[in-house]
């Protein structure tokens, strides 16, 4: 389940318009006014839609899919240096498409009603993708917290993404192949800098029904989803200018849909946990406002061996043991949990690592580095990873 769609559609349309009305050059009021519209339109009925089990192929699916509304590449991990020393870290790349995808960019002066000449709408500053992305660095031990962000147009080289070689951007953020099966991710803000290398070990992980995503009962309400789990990891970290050489595990996650959340759902719990006996496990439960759990929420088990089980949403339970209340937002999460997936015998009792793992940035939710520890099949197993909580501070329509 990923990531943020509900709340980010407005955000970055409303950022797109801007961009677009800097573009041209400083228009009267009366024509900024025809934009607002815009702000509420809801029609993504000239966008493809996931509908399909079996649609993903590699590596062309790596790369961007400019015929669906939302995408985003997602990357977390779990950190350590040679002496112990644990971090965590986010690094996420969001495409928003703006417009009618049927048309080109110039025709677009008809579909936003602007008495404009021809001449002034090509530029190679326009474009019809806005990116947003998201960049975290949480200092275990040293208690602290670095969240950063960007939006960019996907023009003028400026933000973009490509299948071969592999390559997403936003200014010089970016996740780039460096050798087939091995990515450079590096992002860099006032107060920390990520430069790493990942390299994989197992093939991606398709979710749901051969990549095939439901988040509701409506039809093409669905994502392409595929992950690549426990990339071996290596690099530098930077915080409050102290370089850190690490190494750990990464986790990939690239969804693309043209679709949001069913009417009365709120947010959603992702979990994404790497086992220390080679195991990886993701779950996403979508919560309504009535406090039921959406029931296309579900899973992905993977072995050691690389093989997958899928988990529907009536295998496992959840329980929440502690809470965490933000003094930024005042929303209170979970912050310790239970997890009870008897069809696998499996038990985990975990924590966040640190509790202020919160963004406050265009919109606001948790996202943070955990740690658990149960048995699966009766053995002693340990697990490290990333969980995300969305609607906590936010709902689709709002604060709470």
């Amino acid at each position: 389940m990923r990531k943020l769609l509900p709340i980010f559609i407005i955000l970055i349309v409303v950022a797109g318009l801007v961009w677009w009305w800097a573009d041209r050059g400083g228009q009267d009021a009366t024509a900024q006014a025809s934009l607002l519209p815009l702000l509420s339109e809801e029609d993504a009925g000239a966008f493809a839609r996931a509908t399909e089990p079996g649609a993903i192929s590699f590596p062309e699916d790596l790369g961007p899919h400019p015929d669906y509304q939302t995408e985003w590449w997602y990357y977390t991990g779990n950190l350590q240096t040679a002496d112990g020393r644990r971090f965590g870290y986010q690094l996420t790349f969001f495409r928003r498409a703006i417009g009618d995808p049927r048309l080109e960019i110039g025709d677009r002066r008809s579909e936003i009603n602007l008495q404009l000449p021809i001449s002034n709408l090509r530029s190679d500053w326009r474009t019809d993708q806005i990116y947003l992305a998201h960049f975290t660095v949480s200092d275990i031990d040293g208690e602290g917290f670095y969240p950063a962000e960007r939006f960019s147009r996907g023009a003028a080289g400026l933000a973009g993404a490509r299948a071969e070689p592999y390559h997403v951007w936003l200014e010089n953020w970016y996740a780039r192949q460096v050798e087939p099966g091995v990515v450079r991710l590096f992002a860099e803000s006032e107060q920390a800098t990520l430069d790493l290398t990942l390299t994989e070990t197992l093939p991606p992980i398709l979710h749901g029904d051969e990549g095939l995503s439901p988040k509701g009962p409506e039809p093409g309400n669905a994502s392409y989803y595929y992950s690549i789990v426990r990339q071996e990891t290596e690099g530098m970290v930077t915080v409050g200018g102290q370089q850190f050489q690490v190494t750990g595990l990464s986790w990939k996650d690239h969804e693309y849909s043209t679709s949001a959340l069913s009417p009365g759902a709120v947010g959603w719990d992702w979990f994404s946990l790497q086992l220390d006996n080679g195991a990886a496990l993701m779950f996403f439960q979508i919560r309504r406002e009535d406090g039921a759990l959406q029931p296309e929420s579900s899973g992905t088990f993977v072995l050691p061996d690389g093989s997958t089980r899928h988990i529907p949403l009536s295998e496992w339970n959840v329980e929440v043991t502690g809470t965490w209340t933000s003094p930024h937002s005042g929303a209170t999460y979970p912050a310790a949990w239970r997890i009870s997936i008897p069809a696998l015998e499996l038990e985990l009792e975990g924590r966040a690592l640190l509790a202020d793992q919160e963004l406050n940035v265009s919109t606001t939710y948790w996202e943070g580095a955990v740690q658990f520890s149960g048995a699966w099949q009766g053995e002693p197993v340990s697990a490290t990873g990333y969980i995300e909580l969305t609607g906590y501070a936010e709902t689709m329509e709002g604060r709470i």
